[in-house]
């Protein structure tokens, strides 16, 4: 049966919500970013046994950061399709809800150091950041072929700015009698658990805003259809048993899971090795963040009109690789810093390159299909990334998981340009 949705003609314009709730789950993705070193370090905020060795808390952060992308992985496709059915008005205020009550569960597990708690408010925060697959819809609903570049773009800001705003945020918040630039200093009672009640926050803004100002988007709803739970793993079968999308899903797969090592480890490694506070690490997340936005902005367009994106992407994983290596050698804080517009540059123009390649090679007519692939493949190399991290690190001052991100990094570009032609490419 097919009901009619109400007209959204002359209805507020819902992008500013839509445009929210991707900001809210990029947050969630990257807040904890800086969080996670204080969860078993020597800190007040440190959830692990005491008789716990330093390699065992690095492997329950890696299960608790692939917690995220593989409820993510399964949860997508299921929101978007209980979005068909009812409305993307209702899955969104109850998904965003249960994205605060997420980050509510993880504060009091912090407070109460109990890791059962952690991984389910993590769990549950992953479920309903599938959300930004309804977010999409919306924006697809209401969207004409004049203002849809314009309003998917606005989509790709929310996600550049969600993790430039996220680590900072992890780092600001959770320090206390901090000096803000010298404006102020931060409250005595700031914690750890601070950056996820100001998240649960910003969720319940956005629930009213949804309720208030977001009109229903859909103009029929489809309630004949029913949910299909497996849809997750038949997309990515699917993909892989693509000759048109195989080899890009490979490469992505390998890059995804060379940046999941990175971000996954590196605060801890700023921490140990550096001696980064929090603080630190927010800032320098969010400055990889900032300049990333910039290289996609400034730089992709540039090189765009003089190279192909299979042409850029023939030199940048291997550009991306040497950058990443050059971490692994730096003995210096300076050095650090010197690296990000190198290592950014290079990263940025895979990102931009890679998801160009992927549309332009998808059959004529199912772009967002290869899109909605994609990002299952992009959720899934997270997971064993992330759950690696512990196990091929000796302490916590090893810099091996720089290592094998370098490693993956470079096999990505090894499988592009060995295996890749650009048979399917089309305009």
């Amino acid at each position: 049966m097919v009901d009619p949705a109400p007209s959204v003609e002359d209805a507020p314009n819902p992008i500013f919500p839509v445009f929210l709730t991707v900001f809210i789950d990029l947050v969630g993705f990257s807040i904890l970013i800086p969080i996670f070193p204080l969860l078993i370090g020597d800190t007040p905020f440190r959830v692990t046994p005491e008789s716990w060795t330093p390699q065992q808390g690095l492997i329950m952060l890696g299960f608790l950061q692939a917690v995220y992308p593989l409820c993510t992985f399964f949860a997508a496709p299921i929101l978007g399709q209980l979005s068909d059915r009812f409305g993307r008005r209702p899955v969104l205020a109850l998904s965003i809800a249960g994205t605060a009550v997420g980050y509510a569960i993880f504060a009091i597990g912090i407070s109460a150091g109990s890791i059962p708690l952690l991984f389910l408010g993590r769990a549950l925060d992953g479920v309903t950041g599938g959300n930004i697959a309804v977010a999409q819809a919306a924006v697809g609903d209401i969207s004409t072929d004049k203002n849809r570049q314009k309003n998917f773009g606005l989509l790709g800001a929310a996600f550049g700015l969600g993790f430039i705003i996220g680590p900072y945020l992890g780092g600001k918040l959770s320090q206390p009698d901090v000096s803000f630039y010298g404006l102020f200093t931060t409250p005595s009672w700031f914690s750890a658990t601070t950056p996820f009640w100001f998240a649960a926050g910003l969720c319940i803004v956005n629930v009213v805003l949804i309720l208030t100002r977001f009109p229903e988007t859909i103009r029929h709803k489809d309630t004949s259809k029913h949910i299909a739970f497996g849809t997750s793993v038949s997309n990515v079968v699917r993909g892989f048993a693509s000759p048109r999308l195989r080899v890009l899903l490979a490469s992505s797969f390998l890059f995804n899971a060379g940046f999941t090592f990175f971000t996954t480890f590196f605060g801890v490694y700023l921490f140990r090795n550096f001696g980064f506070t929090q603080g630190n690490t927010g800032d320098y997340f969010a400055v990889v963040g900032l300049f990333i936005a910039l290289t996609q902005a400034l730089l992709v367009p540039r090189v765009a009109h003089h190279l192909r994106d299979y042409q850029v992407l023939r030199f940048a994983f291997f550009g991306l690789a040497a950058a990443m290596s050059a971490y692994f050698l730096a003995n210096e804080k300076w050095q650090l810093w010197a690296i990000i517009p190198i290592f950014t540059s290079f990263n940025g123009l895979v990102m931009a390159n890679q998801t160009s390649l992927i549309s332009r090679s998808a059959e004529p007519g199912r772009q967002g299909e290869a899109m909605g692939i994609s990002s299952s493949v992009m959720n899934l190399a997270q997971v064993p990334a992330s759950i690696l991290v512990g196990y091929i690190t000796g302490s916590l001052t090893s810099a091996t998981p720089l290592v094998v991100s370098t490693l993956c990094i470079l096999a990505a570009g090894v499988v592009f340009v060995v295996w890749f032609r650009p048979t399917y490419v089309h305009d």
